[in-house]
Parts: C-alpha cells; structure tokens; sequence
C-alpha cells in the first residue's frame, strides 16, 4: 500500500478503488447468475443484486437489447474496466499504464503475493 501511496495521489487510489469494487462486484454478479436466479434468497445473491442494481439502470440507455439478461452486469462491468485502464492514465497524464498498475489489483496480488510468496 505504501508504494500506491507513493505512486498516485490519493484522490486516484480512491476513485480506482470505488470504480474497482463496483467493477468486481458486477463481475460477481454475473459470477453468482451462473448457478442463482436473480431472485433468489441466498444472502450473497440478493446482495450483488441490491449493490449493482442502481448502476444497470444507469447504464440501460446504452444497454443493447440483443444482450441476454445474466451478461448485462458484464456489459457495465466493462465500462468500468475502460474507464480505469484508459481514462484514468490519460487525465493523470500517462500512457496505458498495464493490467498491475490499478491501485486496487495491485495491492490485491501484493497481499496474495506475501500470504502465499513463501510457499
């Protein structure tokens, strides 16, 4: 986390960490469609559903119609996605900065990293 600190300024490691949990938790929702209806009573389920809900109604005005239902959430995922790995460089100036440079994976694989590095 120091070296993030040090990287970018804190409003960047903010903003990539909210856009980076929504982009994940659409990911888990269309993860948890694969074996749940939406209605569904199980906790986690009616969770992602309660969380992402909002952003799909956003985004429905540039939803296409061909998309089946459980790819939607994906769909906007990938707007996150775009806005992160593109947007966020350019208006700090950089070029594509890669895949380990978010702020948010990239402090994800270093705890990975120093829980199972020793093994």
């Amino acid at each position: 986390m120091q070296q993030t600190l040090a990287a970018f300024p804190i409003w960047v490691i903010v903003l990539d960490y909210a856009l980076g949990m929504v982009m994940w938790t659409l990911i888990g929702r269309a993860a948890m469609n694969l074996f749940l209806p939406i209605d569904s009573d199980f906790f986690f389920m009616r969770m992602f559903v309660k969380l992402t809900d909002p952003f799909l109604r956003i985004f429905r005005p540039v939803t296409p119609d061909f998309l089946l239902d459980p790819m939607v959430p994906l769909f906007v995922a990938w707007f996150f996605f775009m806005f992160r790995f593109y947007l966020m460089p350019w208006l700090l100036g950089y070029s594509v900065m890669g895949m380990l440079s978010f702020p948010l994976e990239s402090d994800a694989a270093r705890f990975i990293y120093s829980i199972f590095g020793g093994l």
